[in-house]
């Protein structure tokens, strides 16, 4: 069933169209217990894309997630837990021959956790169309959030580039590089399909496993320049307990990242995400920009949960605040 088309109640273009991967997420209520000895999970609204929708509309942000669910309980609890975050489903279609995806993870802070991928056999969110897609929303909005796991399958490849190409009147133009290895046959087959999608992005953001899978080095100022290189007018590499650099064609930041004891790191680059969707509209210059998402992370990164986790606007610059008096 493809989504209903339309951009938003009032007619008024999101803000924030994100697409791609969505479903459920068990989290252990035991940390630092493998999977076989856990008792209890937590059950959470999931995906990366779809959490940095949510992140978006917790800063009040206009936000919608093009994706599809399976015809079951659990397609049934993700569109509620859309609405509840304030993001809109409207582009959510529903894929009657899969189930919703589960993903299952192990928490052992500060910078251990497993993830297993219950995507069998095949996620919807993989089976978006390019017939499914309402390109005058997804073209209006102002900033289009895209992942390069919707690249690894048609026909979501095919949709997702579609997607790009569609996007490029917005202002902003994202491609989250997600790399996820067990997604893909090799490193090699993803980088020609992400070097494809790079040719409609303005910005690119990943981290140096996904860099280096996208322009083949991990060292951060060069493949930083390997981006811009490419077209995008924003590179962001986020390197760890190094910090984050992004580089512009103006110049570049380069931050540490904000302390905070881990609880699970998970969320914490969707939190980044959401809040550099935030900052880009915002229009902060790249040090602010950078700031506010390292914040949003560690909030983030300091609390189990991901969607239920993320910040609102006076939480980040608190963050931030703290963040300076201990400097």
């Amino acid at each position: 069933m493809a989504p209903q088309r339309r951009s938003d109640p009032s007619g008024d273009p999101f803000e924030v169209v994100t697409m791609g991967r969505i479903g459920v997420d068990l989290y252990p209520a035991q940390t630092g217990v493998a999977i076989p000895q856990v008792e209890s999970f937590n059950k959470y609204l999931g995906g990366s894309p779809t959490n940095v929708a949510v992140a978006a509309a917790r800063y009040g942000r206009r936000a919608a997630v093009v994706t599809k669910v399976g015809e079951d309980p659990f397609g049934a609890y993700v569109r509620d837990a859309l609405h509840d975050f304030g993001v809109d489903g409207r582009f959510v279609g529903t894929d009657p021959g899969n189930p919703t995806p589960i993903t299952f993870c192990e928490v052992f802070p500060p910078d251990d956790f497993p993830l297993y991928f219950y995507r069998f056999p095949k996620a919807p969110d993989l089976n978006v169309a390019p017939g499914d897609l309402d390109l005058e929303a997804i073209g209006s909005a102002r900033v289009f959030w895209a992942t390069v796991t919707g690249l690894c399958a048609e026909p979501s490849r095919s949709a997702t580039l579609t997607a790009l190409e569609a996007a490029e009147p917005c202002e902003y133009t994202v491609l989250d590089l997600d790399w996820r290895p067990m997604f893909w046959d090799s490193p090699d087959e993803a980088r020609g399909w992400v070097g494809k999608a790079l040719e409609h992005a303005d910005v690119a953001v990943g981290n140096q496993d996904e860099v280096e899978v996208a322009v083949g080095t991990r060292e951060p100022r060069e493949a930083a320049r390997r981006l811009l290189d490419k077209g995008v007018k924003l590179a962001i590499v986020k390197q760890g307990p190094a910090g984050v650099l992004a580089v512009d064609g103006h110049g570049e930041a380069q931050l540490p990242p904000v302390p905070v004891d881990v609880v699970n790191g998970l969320g914490a680059g969707d939190a980044f995400g959401g809040a550099l969707v935030h900052g880009l509209l915002a229009g902060r210059d790249l040090t602010s920009l950078i700031a506010h998402a390292n914040a949003a992370g560690a909030i983030v990164a300091g609390r189990l949960a991901c969607s239920s986790a993320m910040p609102t606007a006076a939480e980040v610059e608190a963050k931030l605040r703290e963040a300076a008096d201990a400097r």
